[in-house]
């Protein structure tokens, strides 16, 4: 799930880039601007950082596994040749 503080701190930078003169309506506008962000945010293809660091773990296990079997494969192909 996106960060809400997150949603929070960029509806404060695009209404703090409101003219003074439109301050007034201020509070309007930054709720407006959080549900716009935060519905294209949530129609963006994104994982939280939690997801994505096991999925770091994951991948980087994965080839070092690769890594070992292709080392007993190229080992194995030695021996092959060698007996041939």
């Amino acid at each position: 799930m996106i960060n809400p503080n997150k949603i929070e701190e960029i509806a404060k930078q695009v209404s703090e880039l409101v003219p003074p003169g439109l301050k007034s309506a201020g509070e309007e506008f930054e709720r407006k601007v959080k549900q716009v962000v935060q519905a294209k945010l949530s129609q963006l293809d994104v994982v939280n950082r939690e997801d994505f660091e096991v999925q770091t773990q994951v991948l980087l296990r994965t080839r070092t596994k690769l890594e070992e079997l292709e080392k007993k494969v190229e080992e194995l192909e030695a021996r092959l040749a060698e007996k041939e």
